[in-house]
């Protein structure tokens, strides 16, 4: 309850003439999933980054239902965990209410994996749904810093201390070890789809768990979404006489002073988180 609405409920008889109308909480998933946030609080999702929003809209007093605006090609997949994670640690302690997800553009790797916090999962028809599945990229540098005339020189203590180095030829004991981890991150991603979509997976397809990708009723007929619909249509249809509040994250402090740190330093790691996030959006097409 606000300041406002405390003040005027003790005046007699006037609290009660107040309209309160049930609300609807928005979070805005929006970006690319990364442990590092941006200098200027743009364009990448973490816990860190996200929490003081879901704790807003999971903390009004009014709350009918809880809705997530999805709109994420992937990328780190314990953040995907932990958002997920703090997402059902929040609905469990309010209770009944429904956490709906709304899928954009893109909800797919880590994106789906947020989607699947949701109780119900909704898609547009021209939404890229899934990518269930785990992957990893590089470049092979080999003999290029000797035809420029630099030599490296790397020390380690631990046999294992230096693997898929760019500059070395690839080990095939190596990509072995990246293929196991990436086989069991991708266990568990396919646990928690499992866990959370329960019967609504359509057992006749196969290739749920490939790392393709669908458009909204491709991701139907898989049960990978529960229908196809935008999130001012579901809403207004299932909630019509609720108020639709954006629960907003606290900006950090350089974000408010519009600065990101030194001049070069600041327009460097933008360029590099930039072409970053730029190629992750483009395995899409977006």
């Amino acid at each position: 309850m606000s300041v406002t609405e405390k003040l005027v409920s003790r005046l007699p008889g006037l609290g009660d003439r107040i309209d309160r109308k049930p609300v609807v909480a928005v979070v805005k998933l929006h970006g690319v999933i990364t442990p590092s946030p941006s200098p200027l609080g743009r364009g990448s999702i973490n816990l860190n980054s996200i929490e003081s929003a879901l704790t807003r809209a999971f903390g009004h007093d009014r709350l009918v239902a809880v809705a997530l605006q999805i709109n994420s090609p992937g990328g780190a997949p314990t953040q995907s965990a932990l958002v997920a994670e703090r997402i059902r640690q929040l609905a469990a302690a309010k209770g009944d209410v429904p956490v709906i997800a709304f899928c954009e553009d893109v909800a797919a790797s880590g994106g789906y994996w947020l989607a699947c916090a949701a109780d119900e999962i909704y898609a547009h028809r021209t939404s890229l749904i899934g990518s269930i599945g785990v992957i990893s990229a590089g470049f092979g540098l080999h003999g290029l810093l000797e035809r420029v005339g630099v030599e490296r020189r790397v020390h380690t203590a631990g046999t294992n201390k230096m693997r898929l180095d760019p500059f070395q030829h690839e080990k095939p004991e190596d990509v072995e070890w990246l293929v196991g981890l990436q086989g069991q991150l991708h266990e568990q991603f396919v646990d928690w789809v499992s866990e959370r979509r329960g019967d609504r997976l359509t057992k006749e397809f196969d290739d749920v768990f490939s790392g393709e990708v669908w458009t909204g009723a491709g991701a139907v007929e898989r049960g990978l979404v529960d229908g196809l619909g935008s999130l001012r249509g579901v809403i207004s249809e299932r909630f019509p006489d609720a108020e639709v509040s954006v629960a907003e994250p606290r900006r950090p402090l350089l974000a408010k002073l519009g600065v990101g740190g030194g001049a070069a330093t600041g327009l460097l790691g933008a360029a590099i988180e930039a072409i970053e996030q730029r190629a992750t959006w483009s395995r899409f097409g977006l």
